[in-house]
């Protein structure tokens, strides 16, 4: 029996996207992103000294990065001894679920709803409904925002007026920040839960409870305790597969909301770090046959967002190092692939998402070059590579 593990390092793009000229960043398309490179650039000019990522390296990311886009990512020039790719989206999108839906072998269907980049971002029987949901006289922001900045520019006046801070961003999202203590935890959870249907009528792809603790004196901190309200996938997904087929499905981060629990056995949350753990602990005891599923987040929430170069360059550098861990542990038979869902080249204007092809790296097939692939052919290889029936889109490359 086989496992595998398919691993996705939330927003890290290689640029080279065919229709990027079709995305923006505000009034900017997306032409030229390219999360990979850019950092490697950025980390050339800083002190800090050259990216390094021996690991993922030696998995072929710098050959996937001259692939996908034509650019060549200093520092990073191994000889590859690890399949390597790059794989292309199709879907009308640059945000979570369109990535994920398509890795797991369903492009989305339809076209999504985004809010205009106007204040009010809401129409007013949204906001009404929000405003009855809540309990509340108002709500707070009410247009386009970053999660960090609309806390701190809310965050009073939220813990003063009751209010949730609502906004949104270029993504098909509707968020709703609120302090745990003062709003409380399980009210936020439980509004989010309750206008989910009707955002997701509208085609929003996700309500997102954004949490945060702290103090006007100390400053404000979001906490993990983020939940994802997503569309559930119109079709069954590789995760659906897999479960019917009676193997083990394990998602880690937040794989679960992005599925809306669909196909999955368990789920494991946390921070970064924690989660690098549950995937350890599952690499370790994972019975055969299993499918893991995770999600690193981080890379894109606090340092793409946050267009913050040196800090995204050192959680690349810990995931490397962590990642060359996982691998020393791997069973015979396992089958690994890292990769991505969409781009957020911190280099970029604006704050958003960027439209990029992304590195698709595996490790337990050998070396081997396999081109340009589809964001589907990713699931047609886990459902190839444990022998189930898939039935979505996609060719499996082993």
């Amino acid at each position: 029996m086989k496992r595998a593990f398919l691993v996705v390092i939330d927003s890290v793009g290689i640029g080279g996207a065919p229709d990027a000229d079709q995305f923006f960043n505000g009034s900017v398309p997306d032409t030229g992103a390219n999360t990979v490179a850019h950092i490697a650039d950025g980390c050339a000019a800083l002190s800090r000294g050259p990216l390094r990522l021996p690991v993922m390296d030696a998995l072929g990311l710098g050959r996937a990065v001259t692939l996908a886009s034509g650019a060549t990512a200093l520092g990073l020039d191994a000889e590859p001894t690890g399949a390597w790719g790059a794989a292309t989206e199709v879907s009308r999108g640059k945000d979570t679920p369109s990535g994920h839906w398509e890795l797991s072998g369903v492009p989305v269907p339809w076209d999504w709803h985004y809010f205009p980049d106007t204040q009010p971002a809401f129409p007013d029987d949204l906001t009404v409904k929000i405003c009855q949901a809540a309990g509340t006289g108002g709500i707070l922001g009410n247009r386009h925002a970053s999660g960090t900045q609309v806390i701190e520019e809310e965050a009073a006046r939220h813990i003063q007026t009751g209010w949730p801070i609502v906004y949104t961003s270029a993504d098909s999202v509707l968020q709703i920040a609120a302090h745990e203590e003062h709003f409380g935890l399980d009210r936020l959870l439980k509004l989010c839960a309750d206008l989910a249907p009707t955002l997701h009528a509208m085609r929003i792809g996700r309500v997102i409870a954004r949490p945060f603790v702290g103090s006007v004196e100390d400053g404000f901190k979001r906490t993990p305790r983020r939940r994802d309200f997503a569309i559930a996938p119109p079709s069954p997904t590789i995760c659906d597969d897999v479960q019917a087929a009676g193997k083990p499905v394990h998602a880690i981060g937040k794989i679960g909301d992005i599925f809306s629990m669909r196909g999955i056995d368990d789920v494991r949350k946390g921070a970064d770090r924690d989660l690098m753990g549950h995937l350890g602990d599952l690499v370790d005891t994972a019975s055969d046959g299993a499918f893991v599923f995770a999600n690193f987040v981080e890379f894109d929430s606090e340092y793409g967002h946050r267009r913050d170069i040196p800090g995204y360059a050192g959680h690349l550098e810990w995931f490397d190092a962590a990642l060359g861990d996982l691998l020393l542990r791997l069973r015979d038979g396992d089958l690994l692939i890292v990769t991505a869902d969409h781009g957020n080249d911190p280099s970029w204007v604006g704050t958003d998402h960027t439209r990029e092809r992304v590195p698709v790296l595996v490790h337990g097939m050998g070396p081997r070059a396999l081109g340009l692939i589809n964001f589907v052919d990713v699931a047609a290889t886990v459902a190839d590579h444990l022998g189930v029936t898939h039935s979505g889109k996609g060719k499996s490359f082993l």
